[in-house]
């Protein structure tokens, strides 16, 4: 674990550079679509409750690798036709796979931070929402100053669990992609040097630290999140 040539130890900080790199950016656009999801799920509109389900469905009833290779070797091209038949970009276009990957990522969580939100929402009391609107309050308001602060602090425990789990399976990633994450160095440096058990463990405790500093803050956010809220 030395730094420099003669170790791992600076490929290992590398390594965690690289899937928090990973991690956030597949969360961010999982809240993204997560929020949309959420909307679309307790939207009186039929056609789109219908479809809320069936992403949420159809991504909680797939392992996780088994999406990311749909939607990277089907998905990436298919975007790619597309964009270049709408004059968007020119013939021969290659889309980065370490950005597909991540996208696929996002995608996958979108559908598990659908329900995390939902749950959030239907979970603000109804009443104060009817009297945001009997106070003439429009939609935006609402949400801004009624829902979404009280959404967020009924969502904090599963927001904080995909996020655990996001940053165990950035792992998946680099099967598809070349990428220099924790698993992978991990992984190189245990076939390079033949030690597997100290490098595999080694792998596992940056992983826990990864993970204890993450329930860290989250604990800390939900304590943030419940300031001024009187315990039963």
């Amino acid at each position: 674990m030395a730094w420099g040539d003669q170790g791992y130890g600076d490929e290992f900080v590398k390594g965690v550079a690289t899937t928090l790199f990973i991690s956030f950016s597949s969360y961010a656009i999982g809240a993204s679509i997560g929020m949309l999801g959420a909307w679309a799920k307790l939207c009186p509109v039929r056609s789109l409750n219908r479809a809320g389900e069936v992403y949420t469905t159809v991504v909680r009833s797939l392992p996780e690798l088994l999406l990311i290779f749909l939607i990277f070797y089907l998905g990436t091209p298919a975007l790619a036709r597309l964009l270049i038949l709408l004059h968007l970009a020119d013939e021969g276009l290659q889309i980065n796979p370490f950005f597909a990957v991540i996208a696929a990522l996002g995608l996958i969580y979108g559908a598990y931070l659908t329900d995390v939100l939902r749950g959030g929402i239907q979970a603000v009391p109804k009443g104060q929402i009817e009297a945001a609107k009997a106070f003439g309050m429009h939609g935006t308001r609402r949400f801004t100053r009624i829902i979404f602060p009280q959404m967020i602090r009924f969502a904090v425990p599963g927001l904080g669990n995909q996020w655990l789990n996001i940053t165990k399976d950035s792992a998946l990633v680099s099967v598809v992609a070349q990428v220099n994450d924790i698993m992978s160095v991990g992984r190189s440096a245990a076939n390079s040097t033949k030690h597997f058990i100290f490098y595999l463990s080694a792998t596992a405790a940056v992983f826990m630290v990864v993970s204890a500093v993450s329930m860290v803050v989250f604990s800390r956010l939900e304590k943030r999140a419940n300031r001024g809220v009187r315990r039963a």
